[in-house]
């Protein structure tokens, strides 16, 4: 019998379903294929939590709780620090300077990796100039987001493929984690995503982790689609 491929943790797998039932159903269905799951805002009314809490601590799953945090400092260090205690692994905050100090207050003594948004992936440069985001590249404005999260404290940062290598040339981005989601495999749909790459290109420009969603939990074998996926990151 062919020996399976073990689990790489560089591939988080994102559980986009709407609830805690479809979300185990999925990993089991994953089974040992994959070991680092993210759990975002979509699944947070469906028991995304509670979900979170089981993966972690009754299968040994490391879990990437993905809701993007933004508030004024006292609300994110308090949130941050009730988070903290269900000892999961990364959590997303904006990027903002003054979010990301906030963040890393709250985390404080814990093992969180308090990881800042630079520019999501799905936006383009006329998506910024609808939200009135100032003039420029929108690689450029990444890269200075990045810089100033990791300055306030951030312990990585989530940015597109297309960013990566520009990041973890950066001085502040040494001993940093970049995470990359808009990862698609070869041959796959780009879906609602606008800077995409695939993940052997993705880990080869600096990501240390990427996040595929659809391409693995759409397919009629995820655990098949996963080990694909972790095929692809060593080249």
């Amino acid at each position: 019998m062919e020996a399976m491929m073990p689990a790489d943790d560089r591939l988080i797998v994102a559980l986009d379903v709407p609830n805690v039932v479809q979300g185990l159903d999925l990993v089991a269905r994953i089974g040992d294929a994959a070991s680092f799951y993210k759990i975002g805002l979509g699944m947070l009314t469906g028991g995304g939590l509670a979900l979170a809490n089981e993966l972690k601590h009754e299968q040994g799953k490391r879990i990437f709780l993905d809701l993007k945090l933004f508030d004024i400092g006292a609300t994110i260090e308090a949130a941050v620090r009730g988070l903290s205690q269900y000892d999961l692994d990364f959590l997303t905050v904006h990027g903002d300077p003054q979010v990301v100090r906030a963040a890393a207050e709250g985390k404080r003594g814990t093992g969180l990796k308090i990881m800042a948004v630079t520019v999501l992936t799905s936006l383009d440069r006329d998506d910024l100039d609808a939200n009135l985001i100032k003039p420029g590249d929108i690689h450029a404005i990444t890269l200075e987001r990045a810089a100033r999260a990791f300055e306030a404290g951030a312990d990585g940062v989530i940015a597109s493929p297309q960013e990566a290598a520009m990041i973890r040339a950066l001085p502040q981005a040494q001993g940093r984690l970049i995470v990359t989601p808009g990862v698609r495999p070869a041959g796959s749909a780009s879906g609602d995503q606008k800077r995409i790459a695939t993940p052997h290109q993705a880990v080869s420009d600096g990501a240390d982790h990427i996040v595929v969603g659809r391409p693995i939990w759409q397919a009629k074998d995820p655990a098949a689609a996963a080990r694909a996926v972790i095929a692809e990151l060593s080249g």
